[in-house]
């Protein structure tokens, strides 16, 4: 077999929201570099798709439901995943509105999803990961996290406050051998973001250097690398997706 595909052999990887977009490609790509992926969903059809097509390219994966914006379903996903060498939280809901129009539901949900359900798994997974003395969280966040935009002030502080996880996880799990890093993403072409509208995705993907939005293989690459031995040495660390940001003036 090529050297490529054992780049996580004899690993387990978790993955939230991996029925479709960034998430599918994530579990795909691990597992066809040789890791066992727990495909996380919460639509059984869509999820023997992805175990499926992950084994007609060799790999190995299961799929696991849970809602995660229920915490005990969340632990129950975390007791049915078992031990994980990679955990990578990418599920997230994304909902905007200005002041006016922002409730506490939707507060409340993007919390228990975007920064609860990712807290919950870490504390359940990377316990264990610390004590094998080796482990990777890569937690999946957006540009407007640390950038402004319009009715997103609630989708970004449920994000930010990922971020802000992501480096108190680093620190408390780096001397026992687990990284914990995050991919801020720019505006990324997926079945969620086309719901959307193109004029709309077109219309954010203008204020990226690129001048074009991502397409979900290029935000995979970013958490493959990062949940790899290459980025042994990066902890706590927000790698930064977007397409980059023009310069003013």
């Amino acid at each position: 077999m090529p050297q490529e595909f054992q780049e996580f052999a004899g690993a387990t990887a978790l993955v939230t929201g991996a029925t479709a977009g960034i998430g599918r490609g994530a579990a795909l790509r691990l597992a066809a570099l040789g890791a066992e992926v727990v495909v996380h969903g919460r639509d059984a059809d869509r999820g023997a798709r992805v175990v499926a097509e992950a084994e007609a390219t060799g790999g190995r994966a299961r799929f696991v439901a849970a809602d995660l914006s229920d915490p005990g379903d969340v632990l129950h996903l975390a007791e049915a995943a078992g031990a994980v060498d990679v955990l990578v939280n990418n599920a997230g809901i994304y909902r905007f509105a200005g002041a006016a129009d922002s409730t506490a539901e939707m507060f409340d949900v993007h919390m228990a999803v975007n920064a609860r359900a990712p807290l919950l798994l870490v504390g359940a997974l990377v316990p264990g990961m610390a004590a094998r003395g080796r482990g990777a969280v890569v937690n999946l966040s957006t540009l407007a996290a640390s950038v402004p935009a319009r009715g997103a002030a609630v989708y970004g502080a449920s994000k930010a406050a990922l971020e802000l996880m992501t480096r108190v996880w680093a620190d408390e799990f780096g001397a026992r051998g687990v990284r914990v890093n995050a991919v801020a993403s720019g505006p990324v072409r997926t079945p969620g973001t086309v719901k959307m509208g193109e004029k709309a995705l077109t219309s954010v993907a203008r204020a990226t250097v690129l001048d074009r939005p991502a397409e979900p293989e290029e935000i995979v690459e970013a958490i493959v690398f990062l949940a790899s031995a290459r980025a042994g040495y990066i902890t706590g660390a927000v790698l930064d997706v977007s397409g980059g940001r023009p310069a003013i003036g």
